[in-house]
């Protein structure tokens, strides 16, 4: 029997799997394939580490490198430190002997941040919106906020000192071992890394953000912001770059209350309160000083006489430099233009927002797309064209800040990087308190990203464009690369062209206006950008997207969308019992899975149950049976049975497989005959407070319970066969 992998995550997604799980099995029996899961939870990676958990991820790792690798990926936690502290006691308080996080910081370090990513994208990346999603949003399009041409909102970048501007890059001629050394000012050296392994073609890069001029420049908006009385917003990637952008973060906060840290600096900084960990980890760490109160008072009085600051939850008071993961840049920078550049102030009320995000590496794509719309609106999701990306990330490329090659620099001196014959193939003076970066980015998976680049530009037929900036070390090597690599391929009759990132979104955000559909192919983080600022602008939502990873060793991944609003779902399943995930990308990853087992594995019911599934999807979107926000509304498991039972109508009336057709009859008559009892009972069992047994580590019994509370529906998908 054939094998589809089925990866138990967190949040949101995890609580839609023990709904749809059971779906996703009875069908696939059908089809003579079993559907295992892997748990790669921040929960299971936690235990993992102590002996508690078999280890899924590395199996998962080395299965992604073979050809049989079938893999269904649901969003997971990156996790920030916040959140990895918020797991461990949980999981303690279920009886696991677990040490603290500050006991044990080496092995929790292998939980925290993008962990998941790396191991499985064994393969590049084909994001895109499925066409029956496209029509459906033209046809029933989201809200956009307005824009005015007088908007104050603005980005806010380093024009000098960040990551763009100091990056410097190489290309390594032949298999070596490399080093990382910081020589300090008085000769000594500290080995930063040794024994980097890398191979012939692999392109290195090093760079650094200076210290002072990411605290001037930061200053220099906390002023702007007060002046132009606009929202002050930060946006970084804390969980993915989970090194690099928890310092930045810090500086943010001590830059906002810079009052405050010039009088009790001292004090803060003894407790392990720098800011890194965000205002709230400060709040609660207050209550444990002396003067904590009077420290509080001080913080209260800076926010009352700053800048506005803007709101994750205006509600709760929970601030945009309160938990470092709660401003994701590649999920609020898009929400943001589409609420017309507004975001939410402590009044409850949109406001103008200054957003900083300090590294200039990419913050011209959100701006460039700012400048449009104030020029010209907002866009029309009735007309706009689509955007899918190709995007570089086989095999850890580009895997900035989330691994072991950043640091905080401890004394002033000199970063090198040095080959095995001592020769320094990049250098960087530094000071105490920069930080420094490099990463990696192998010859193969580059070859195989311009290879997709090349196949989807001639199966779409649509205008292709490699998002490089010649102005950086790393992608001038890579613009030399792709022109070297494109001679490979025909590529008569495309339109193929390399372009900045700033020129790139110009020119795509034009023809997007102008109903043109454009590829985006991008290295790793801008990706992960675009692949949400394009289809929240587009769709509403990213979880929207189809994402296929062929995987270079002939397997398949397929990713189901972006789960940034997990949290708040949980939230609202633990106080109504109403789950308003929406599984549209698990229902598209899931078809491209059988596709893929069709094709790899010569299996023909594969296919006709990838062809019923996609016909169901549609008649879902179609008939309004997504979730809805509302309690007492179709939520999740709501949205399941109408997918399940379209599925068994489609499979029932399909031509191509007698056998399954004949087998789907009878289930489809008895979908049809009880939907009217359990579409009824799914929204009956809403409106009140749910006990999950737990946030990080669920209780199985409880949120089975709870996401498949109707026996007459459970009947029905056990009686497929």
């Amino acid at each position: 029997m054939s094998k589809i992998i089925w990866t138990r995550t967190d949040e949101a997604p995890l609580l839609a799997t023990y709904s749809f799980k059971p779906i996703v099995e009875a069908f696939a029996s059908t089809a003579d394939i079993d559907v295992e899961t892997r748990d790669i939870s921040l929960a299971a990676r936690i235990l993992a580490q102590f002996g508690h958990h078999e280890d899924a991820l590395t199996e998962l790792g080395k299965l992604a490198k073979t050809p049989d690798a079938n893999i269904i990926k649901l969003p997971n936690i990156s996790a920030s430190v916040v959140q990895l502290k918020a797991a461990i006691k949980e999981l303690q308080a279920a009886g696991y002997d677990l040490p603290e996080y500050e006991d044990a910081t080496d092995k929790y370090g292998v939980a925290q941040g993008s962990a998941v990513n790396p191991v499985l994208r064994e393969g590049n990346s084909d994001r895109r919106a499925p066409k029956a999603v496209k029509n459906f949003a033209k046809k029933n399009p989201h809200s956009m906020g307005e824009w005015s041409a007088d908007s104050k909102t603005d980005v806010a970048t380093m024009d000098s000192g960040d990551f763009r501007h100091n990056e410097k890059s190489v290309v390594i001629p032949s298999e070596d071992s490399l080093s990382i050394v910081l020589v300090k000012s008085d000769g000594s050296e500290d080995a930063l890394k040794e024994g980097l392994k890398v191979q012939a073609g692999e392109v290195i890069d090093g760079t650094y953000m200076s210290a002072k001029a990411l605290d001037e420049f930061l200053l220099e908006q906390v002023k702007r912001a007060k002046d132009e009385g606009v929202l002050f917003s930060a946006h970084m990637k804390a969980t993915m770059m989970k090194v690099s952008d928890p310092i930045i973060f810090g500086h943010i906060v001590r830059a906002f209350f810079a009052d405050v840290y010039e009088q009790y600096g001292s004090e803060l900084e003894a407790a392990g309160l720098n800011g890194e960990n965000g205002l709230g980890a400060i709040y609660e760490g207050l209550k444990d000083l002396p003067n904590g109160d009077e420290i509080k008072a001080a913080f209260d009085k800076a926010m009352a006489e700053g800048p506005a600051l803007a709101q994750v939850n205006s509600h709760k008071g929970i601030t945009n430099l309160h938990v470092p993961s709660d401003v994701i840049i590649d999920a609020s920078m898009p929400a943001m233009i589409r609420a017309g550049g507004k975001m939410w102030n402590k009044d409850d009320q949109t406001q103008d927002t200054l957003a900083v995000i300090p590294d200039s590496s990419y913050a011209g794509v959100f701006q460039a797309t700012i400048e449009d719309c104030k020029a010209n609106g907002a866009f029309d999701p009735t007309t706009m064209g689509t955007v899918p990306n190709v995007g570089l990330m086989a095999q850890k490329a580009e895997e900035y800040g989330s691994h072991d090659k950043t640091f905080k620099i401890a004394a002033d001196g000199k970063v090198e990087v040095r080959n095995s014959a001592g020769d320094v193939l990049i250098e960087h003076d530094v000071e105490a308190g920069d930080i420094w970066r490099a990463c990696q980015t192998k010859d193969a998976p580059i070859q195989d990203w311009v290879k997709l680049a090349v196949n989807r530009a001639r199966l779409s037929g649509m205008k292709t464009i490699f998002w490089l900036d010649p102005e950086r070390g790393h992608d001038a090597n890579l613009i030399e690369l792709v022109e070297k690599y494109l001679k490979d391929h025909d590529t008569e009759g495309l339109d193929l062209s390399i372009m900045s990132p700033v020129e790139a979104t110009k020119v795509t955000v034009e023809r997007m206006r102008a109903g043109e559909d454009t590829i985006s192919v991008t290295g790793n983080v801008l990706r992960d950008y675009n692949t949400d600022l394009f289809p929240i602008l587009e769709l509403g939502t990213s979880a929207k997207m189809l994402s296929v990873v062929p995987l270079m060793a002939g397997g398949g991944l397929f990713e189901t969308g972006a789960g940034g609003s997990a949290p708040k779902h949980v939230q609202q399943v633990e106080e109504e019992n109403h789950l308003r995930w929406d599984s549209l990308g698990e229902f598209l990853a899931l078809a491209e899975s059988f596709r893929h087992e069709a094709n790899n594995n010569g299996n023909a019911k594969a296919g006709v149950l990838a062809d019923a599934l996609e016909t169901a999807t549609e008649k879902l979107l179609d008939e309004g049976k997504s979730p809805s926000r509302k309690v007492g509304e179709i939520d999740n498991r709501g949205s399941h049975f109408f997918l399940a039972a379209y599925w068994a109508e489609a499979l029932a009336e399909q031509t191509e497989n007698a056998e399954l057709a004949e087998a789907f009859k009878s289930v489809a008559a008895d979908f049809a005959e009880n939907a009217e009892e359990i579409n009824q009972a799914l929204l009956d069992v809403q409106g009140s407070a749910v006990d999950l047994g737990g946030y990080y580590y669920p209780n199985d019994e409880k949120t089975s319970a709870a996401m498949r509370p109707v026996e007459k529906l459970n009947e029905l998908i056990a009686s497929i066969k």
